[in-house]
């Protein structure tokens, strides 16, 4: 089997790559050091020159997955504007889009166990990402009067936690979740019962 990344300097990253493959086979927990030095095409003892053991290796694959997905949302964010509506939920649909195109990042970075305060560079890029959610529901509640605003905190991570429920039961064909509706119809519709509910958008919208 041919050394991929070895020889061309890129040892780290092959055996990141190899890695994210596996967790998406087989589940973070359902692969070995091993297995994922021999997909690399190196011997196991050279995955130690770089990481500790599974769990650094994972660690490093959500970092680079919470890289991308902080883009993504900034991406879906300034696509939106100057509609502050349209903003907010382009956040929604960007959490499915990158669970459906990255799901190996996607399981490293919320089904791996691995701890955003793990390192201070992913808690700052995580920190990064949940930044835009907030600051996409800052915008959607200025027409509210400070005294009855909810906290942009607050339904930013209502809706997080609604885009992340519908990934997991609806996106990632989990066993015995099927769905008469798309996934994206689910959070489109939930999203605006939501917002609607806390007076955030007029009920005609």
């Amino acid at each position: 089997m041919p050394k991929r990344g070895y020889h061309h300097g890129n040892l780290r990253q092959a055996l990141i790559e190899s890695a994210l493959e596996l967790i998406t086979e087989k589940g973070p927990t359902g692969f070995t050091l091993s297995e994922a030095a021999k997909r690399a095409g190196v011997t196991p003892a050279a995955v130690y020159r770089h990481f500790e053991g599974r769990e650094d290796l994972i660690a490093e694959a959500a970092l680079q997955g919470y890289q991308i997905f902080a883009d993504v949302m900034q991406y879906a964010y300034d696509s939106g504007q100057p509609s502050a509506l349209a903003a907010f939920e382009a956040t929604g649909r960007a959490y499915l889009a990158f669970a459906r195109k990255y799901p190996g990042h996607y399981i490293a970075m919320f089904e791996s166990g691995i701890s955003v305060n793990r390192t201070p560079e992913l808690a700052a890029v995580s920190a990064r990402a949940r930044n835009v959610f907030e600051k996409a529901a800052m915008d959607l509640s200025q027409h509210i009067p400070s005294d009855k605003r909810p906290p942009a905190s607050m339904f930013s991570a209502h809706i997080w936690a609604l885009s992340h429920g519908v990934v997991e039961l609806y996106a990632r064909n989990s066993p015995g979740t099927t769905s008469p509706f798309p996934p994206e119809d689910l959070l489109e519709t939930g999203i605006g019962v939501y917002l609607r509910g806390l007076g955030l958008v007029p009920q005609d919208q």
